[in-house]
């Protein structure tokens, strides 16, 4: 029961983030290209990889893993918003957006989860020492 609790709770602050941060990117960036979306997914690889290095799996409790990874950052990011934008794109014949999209969206993220993961890691050497 008390997982469930951190999913809905995590899962909220997860959903109302993306909320806002996908909001104000749509108000910046008015066009064709789902840029709320991927920068979303994007702020969510590189904040997943940075805390997988500073955390890994031995200096984090299950529960605290379960709110973290699967309900704050499973609500934030969202695999669904990105397919749907990608039919949406192809469905209108951008070709050309609907591969940067998938592109962006799925080889960008394995970077930044990389990055952040490789940050987290240097920083948490040079804090040992």
């Amino acid at each position: 029961m008390a997982n469930i609790l951190l999913l809905i709770t995590g899962g909220a602050i997860g959903t109302l983030a993306r909320y806002g941060l996908s909001g104000m990117m749509h108000k910046f960036f008015d066009g064709v290209f789902p840029v709320g979306t991927l920068v979303v997914n994007m702020t969510g690889s590189f904040i997943i990889g940075l805390l997988w290095g500073f955390l890994g799996e031995d200096n984090i409790s299950t529960s605290m893993r379960t709110f973290l990874f699967i309900g704050i950052l499973g609500g934030f990011t969202t695999f669904s918003t990105f397919t749907l934008e990608t039919l949406q794109l192809f469905r209108e014949g951008e070709v050309k957006m609907t591969l940067i999209n998938i592109l962006a969206n799925n080889i960008l993220g394995i970077l930044l989860v990389i990055i952040g993961f490789i940050l987290a890691r240097g920083l948490f050497s040079m804090l040992r020492l």
